[in-house]
């Protein structure tokens, strides 16, 4: 996210009733709310609501939906989630934060949430989008990858860029999906596969229950060039993947079903920033 863009997003919360209703529409969750009933709720009337809604919608904090001849408001959380990543960003070493290192923070235990991250031959991205989970997670996460025709080793290159946040690689390899789906193995809460359709690759499915997301990323072992080209490739890659990572662990989790997390990290895929 832009400082111009945040200050917009600051700017629209930064009044009582819009706040209000921003908050509401955090409760609400997936379903929404149409404008009288959150006129009702927050104690606006409806010309002053109409105002406060077109400055929310503005700064890109919510959006509408036509459902009949209602016109239902919902929260934006990916922009919610951007703009708490924006004002953390220079905390706990520029890694996600979710400010409970802060003097004073609760110590509530939040539960763990497990995540699957699929490609094709589990050498490179899905590696690194692993440590990355693990690492901006900060214990909110435990992630796992897999590939559906695993090659049987990590990319040399891979495991540079997981060295240089500090993440623990002797573990590392690679592996097949099929060791998830046996009886004892972890269950997870989200399935997110990161091969490039455009490139034709072809994508593993994960079946059951998991709130699944695709977000394509060039496979940047298929580079060719120079030793500096294929770093460059690597580079590109992972600042990608951290710029969705930290959006992924700043969601708030407790207030998304299923169906609206789906969507968010929909969102989250198809971002190129």
């Amino acid at each position: 996210m832009e400082a111009k863009t945040a200050v917009t997003a600051l700017a629209a919360l930064a009044q009582e009733s819009r706040l209000t209703v921003f908050r509401l529409l955090v409760q609400a969750g997936s379903s929404g709310m149409a404008a009288g009933k959150i006129g009702e709720a927050a104690g606006i009337p409806p010309s002053s609501l109409s105002f406060h809604l077109k400055e929310l919608a503005h700064a890109g904090m919510v959006t509408s939906r036509q459902e009949g001849r209602f016109v239902i408001y919902e929260a934006n959380f990916s922009q919610a989630a951007a703009l708490v990543a924006f004002l953390s960003d220079n905390c706990c070493g520029g890694q996600a934060c979710d400010l409970t290192c802060a003097p004073g923070a609760g110590q509530a235990v939040e539960r763990v949430f497990n995540v699957l991250i699929l490609c094709t031959g589990n050498s490179a991205r899905s590696i690194m989008a692993e440590a990355l989970i693990n690492t901006m997670g900060q214990g909110r996460f435990r992630a796992w990858s897999a590939g559906s025709r695993p090659t049987g080793k990590v990319n040399p290159l891979a495991i540079d860029k997981l060295r240089a946040i500090g993440y623990p690689t002797d573990g590392l390899r690679s592996k097949s999906w099929d060791e998830f789906a046996v009886p004892g193995a972890p269950q997870m809460d989200f399935v997110i596969t990161v091969c490039d359709n455009a490139a034709g690759e072809v994508c593993p499915l994960w079946p059951g229950q998991p709130v699944s997301a695709h977000w394509g990323f060039e496979d940047p072992a298929a580079a060719e060039g120079s030793d500096e080209d294929k770093r460059r490739a690597f580079d590109k890659v992972f600042r990608l993947m951290m710029n969705h990572v930290r959006l992924f662990v700043n969601l708030p989790l407790g207030t998304l079903d299923a169906a609206a997390l789906r969507r968010e990290l929909d969102h989250i895929g198809q971002s190129s920033q």
